[in-house]
């Protein structure tokens, strides 16, 4: 029998397609491709095109724009977990002699550095980079680089990173370029992705905007600014570049890592709480899911790549024009036809492998104060701490070596959870970061801080 993860429905593939077909008509792109993966599958791959018999497929390459800062950020990553940096780093420390120094590499992540947006005239993305041979040229004067005081707000820069990528280059004494095949391209299998075009690839054009005629447009080598924007690929490669980012490679960065990147790097605008910026990764929150992922533009070409971890749903749209079609809503909108199509079918529920008889026996109710909330026990074997009522505060737990626990979520991540334990073994109460869970309502026997009244509880005439 084939696994749902292995074939979608013909109406589930019409509606792909249709979708696709609609956005390359109605944004009057001279062509699109587009690809979705479920459970770590690719399961579709359409395209359209104004040439007929030339139809790109999954190995035809695009150009990706600012997709490729998620790459320049999985190598920062990288150098952190290896020990050569922090990301509380001031850049100086690595990077000496920019003139923004005192800027943390978490901010350049994040984009909130407060470095401007654009590097200055002419226009980066359609002149060569030659043109722009020192990070001097890449910033500008500190009053033009510097638009907001650093870690106050999101402010995309893309000057950052460029940044950053030379920061790897000065931490990893070898090109971007060469990091990054060796690093992560060549690990996970992304054979067709590369800073230059490589044949089959499509060109880029701009369509005008009152007239059904095109001009090429130039496909410049950005020099300093690559680490930015420079990236082709093609759906295959980033249906790949996809399943990583959903569950991390040890040979590349772990999962805990990769989570991270997901993170809010810093509140979000004001009035846009639907979505937010992380470490290389945008995050938005639409139709009840979350997708994660990027979105890319340069001079003739559109790009994005979404997943959703709820539906293990991951889709990308190319399109090879520079304006007209909405390429981040479209991938969005593969992602929430399969997703609605065809639910995930969740996996088989199974009973734990062995009983831990002593967390087991830590299950239950526990109340803080006279408010009832539900200790469980995960498949993970940590623990689970929420109101009983789903409402207020909650959070996973994972153990230490020592006996306690680590918040992992919610009010209480970070924060350790105890087991206190009478002389004889049982257990007295749980301390939270201070406050105490009892098995009873302010049960008499436990040590509530502040005591218990004697004359226990009561009605109103008592």
């Amino acid at each position: 029998m084939t696994s749902p993860a292995e074939q979608l429905l013909p109406g589930t593939q019409r509606a792909l397609l249709h979708r696709i077909a609609t956005a390359q008509a109605e944004g009057r792109s001279p062509s699109m491709a587009a690809a979705v993966q479920r459970q770590g599958q690719v399961v579709w791959h359409g395209s359209r095109t104004c040439v007929d018999g030339h139809a790109p497929d999954a190995d035809t390459q695009y150009r990706i724009g600012s997709l490729t800062k998620t790459f320049t950020a999985v190598l920062v990553l990288r150098l952190r977990d290896e020990g050569l940096l922090d990301l509380a780093d001031p850049l100086e420390k690595h990077l000496p002699g920019t003139g923004v120094g005192d800027v943390s590499l978490h901010q350049l992540l994040g984009h909130s550095a407060g470095l401007g947006a654009e590097a200055p005239a002419p226009w980066w993305e359609r002149t060569p980079g030659s043109l722009r041979p020192g990070l001097a040229d890449v910033l500008g004067e500190r009053e033009q680089s510097t638009m907001h005081p650093p870690g106050r707000r999101h402010h995309y820069s893309n000057p950052g990173y460029t940044l950053l990528g030379a920061l790897i280059e000065a931490v990893r004494g070898a090109s971007w370029a060469e990091v990054l095949r060796n690093e992560i391209l060549e690990p996970l299998g992304m054979h067709r992705t590369s800073p230059q075009a490589q044949a089959p690839h499509a060109g880029g054009w701009a369509v005008h905007p009152w007239a059904d005629v095109m001009l090429p447009e130039p496909a410049e080598d950005l020099g300093l600014m690559a680490p930015a924007g420079q990236l082709w690929s093609t759906t295959a490669d980033l249906l790949r570049f996809a399943a990583f980012l959903a569950e991390g490679d040890d040979r590349v960065l772990a999962a805990a890592s990769v989570a991270e990147m997901k993170e809010p790097a810093t509140p979000p605008e004001t009035g846009d709480w639907d979505g937010y910026y992380g470490l290389g990764l945008q995050v938005v929150r639409r139709k009840g899911r979350t997708l994660i992922g990027h979105t890319g533009s340069l001079p003739g070409f559109l790009a994005a790549l979404w997943f959703s971890a709820e539906d293990d749903v991951a889709a990308v749209a190319f399109a090879n024009v520079t304006s007209g079609v909405p390429v981040g809503e479209v991938a969005a909108e593969l992602v929430d036809i399969v997703a609605e199509a065809e639910p995930r079918i969740p996996e088989p529920w199974r009973p734990l492998p062995e009983v831990d008889r002593e967390l087991l026996a830590l299950t239950g109710p526990w109340y803080w104060g006279a408010r009832p909330n539900v200790l469980r026990l995960t498949p993970d074997r940590g623990l689970e701490l929420q109101p009983l009522n789903g409402r207020g505060r909650g959070a996973r737990f994972t153990a230490r070596p020592d006996g306690t626990w680590t918040g992992l979520d919610g009010y209480y991540a970070g924060e350790t959870l105890r087991v206190v334990r009478n002389d004889d073994g049982s257990v007295d109460h749980l301390d939270l970061g201070s406050f105490v869970f009892t098995r009873e309502p302010y049960d008499p026997a436990a040590a509530v801080p502040g005591g218990v009244d004697e004359g226990g509880w009561r009605g109103l005439g008592s």
